[in-house]
């Protein structure tokens, strides 16, 4: 463990300008005195939870990679799955609930498992590009691009392509319970 303190500082300064940040705005977004960072990353301060807590929230990250005891997850632009016919993307870089992913599945996916899977919670699809194909339970439902469904994954469920092309989907996943709310312009 003190190894991983060691070379924190020197990490923290490398994530900072990465971020394209001066110390005077992350003091700013952290709540943190330039001088304190300062020593923090130059090694003078050593590091608290009270300290790290605001930089990994200004850096969408957990504390444990922000100080290398866990691997960053990756780019947005790096797959985090991919099989032979899907391959999934998470846009969101935040720990917590929910989590937004993109996937694109190949016409290949066409075809549902024997037996759908089911887990608690919920997610919600969205429709980029393509004809999307949504069992849920006894619903067979074919979307297109603009057009979203919320799924109870409780119920046996599967996403693919109707077979005609691939499929882009954005999609939320959250907990037991949560539930998506929608809120427009007031009326006029």
């Amino acid at each position: 463990m003190t190894d991983v303190l060691d070379d924190l500082g020197a990490r923290l300064a490398t994530r900072r300008r990465r971020e394209g940040l001066g110390l005077a705005e992350l003091s700013e977004r952290t709540g943190i005195s330039t001088s304190t960072l300062s020593r923090l990353e130059h090694g003078g301060r050593r590091a608290t939870l009270e300290l790290l807590l605001p930089l990994a929230t200004v850096y969408g990250t957990g504390i444990d990679e922000l100080i290398g005891i866990r691997e960053a997850t990756p780019a947005r632009d790096e797959p985090v799955s991919r099989t032979e016919d899907t391959v999934m993307y998470r846009l969101s870089r935040s720990p917590g609930q929910p989590a937004a992913y993109k996937f694109v599945f190949s016409p290949a996916r066409r075809t549902p498992p024997a037996e759908l899977p089911t887990h608690l919670g919920w997610e919600w699809v969205y429709v980029l590009a393509g004809r999307l194909r949504v069992i849920n339970g006894d619903d067979d439902l074919v979307l297109r691009p603009g057009e979203a469904t919320e799924i109870d994954t409780r119920r046996p469920h599967w996403l693919g392509s109707t077979g005609d092309g691939p499929v882009e989907v954005l999609a939320l996943f959250g907990r037991q319970g949560e539930r998506v709310h929608m809120r427009g312009a007031p009326p006029r």
